[in-house]
């Protein structure tokens, strides 16, 4: 039997953590596109598939440990610093990536490389994926 009280509550609180996340993660992707030197709405637009498999990955790659500080966290507040610390450590790694492997990934990007959209994905998954283990230890 479902207890209706306790279902609830709890979907209230499901709610709150999912709409929370999700507002993060529009936040981290319209930052992320502020911060990049190529626009990728538009080539997104026109087709572009390097944008959208670079942007798709930078994504993925917060929300990665995004997921993890839901499921570690015991406050809103709590959340909401480790969500920021992981938006800051994904936008570094493209720093990083732009000032020191691929100075000119932009401009490919916007030619529509593949390979160096697929660098900037593995990278922003890569480093997702241990932000998120470490927020677990």
């Amino acid at each position: 039997m479902i207890d209706p009280y306790a279902f609830g509550s709890g979907a209230l609180a499901f709610g709150l953590a999912f709409v929370t996340a999700g507002l993060f993660a529009l936040a981290f992707k319209g930052l992320y596109q502020l911060i990049t030197p190529h626009k990728e709405g538009p080539l997104i637009r026109e087709g572009n598939a390097a944008a959208a498999v670079a942007l798709g990955g930078a994504v993925l790659g917060y929300v990665i440990p995004l997921a993890s500080a839901l499921s570690q966290t015991h406050s809103l507040a709590e959340f909401a610093a480790w969500a920021a610390l992981a938006g800051v450590i994904q936008i570094c790694a493209f720093w990083l990536v732009r000032h020191f492997a691929l100075p000119d990934v932009s401009a490919r990007i916007a030619r529509g490389e593949m390979a160096s959209a697929l660098y900037l994905l593995m990278t922003s998954l890569s480093v997702g994926l241990l932000n998120a283990a470490s927020m677990t230890s």
